[in-house]
């Protein structure tokens, strides 16, 4: 899972997060950082509002918490959703040592005749022990963060 530093850089790089079911998210700064919800369709749901969007908490007992706008959660983007983000720019994800790596290719636009990458534009790579850590480097670099 990503880190809630990286979170923050993928959202302040201009990630936008659309909720669906089955994405992450914490409520960062209130003391609840380590408390990972999920979005469901049972206890954790996204509801359109005049007053902007909300996450809705149903049937919670534990604290006294029914909504939260969408601005105030963070959104730990997975594995797949960051994949989609890199789209053709994504070459592979392959482990090396006690690190995953993922390969950026260059975008098209500077790719040179028959899709040969020209002087200077090459693959690059993000290594980080986690996997979905390595893949929101590579989103970062993509977003030209």
């Amino acid at each position: 899972m990503i880190t809630i530093e990286l979170a923050r850089r993928l959202l302040a790089g201009g990630l936008v997060w659309e909720p669906s079911p089955g994405d992450r998210f914490v409520v960062p700064d209130r003391g609840m950082d380590d408390e990972v919800f999920v979005v469901s369709q049972m206890t954790v749901e996204v509801h359109d509002r005049p007053e902007g969007r909300l996450i809705g908490f149903n049937g919670t007992t534990e604290w006294a918490l029914d909504s939260l706008a969408l601005t105030d959660v963070l959104w730990l983007p997975w594995e797949g959703r960051l994949r989609e983000e890199l789209g053709d720019r994504f070459g592979g994800l392959y482990p090396d040592g006690d690190d995953w790596v993922v390969t950026v290719l260059p975008a098209l636009k500077t790719l040179g005749p028959k899709g040969v990458a020209g002087e200077g534009h090459i693959a690059t790579e993000h290594r980080h022990p986690d996997a979905e850590c390595a893949y929101a480097l590579a989103v970062l670099e993509v977003l030209d963060f």
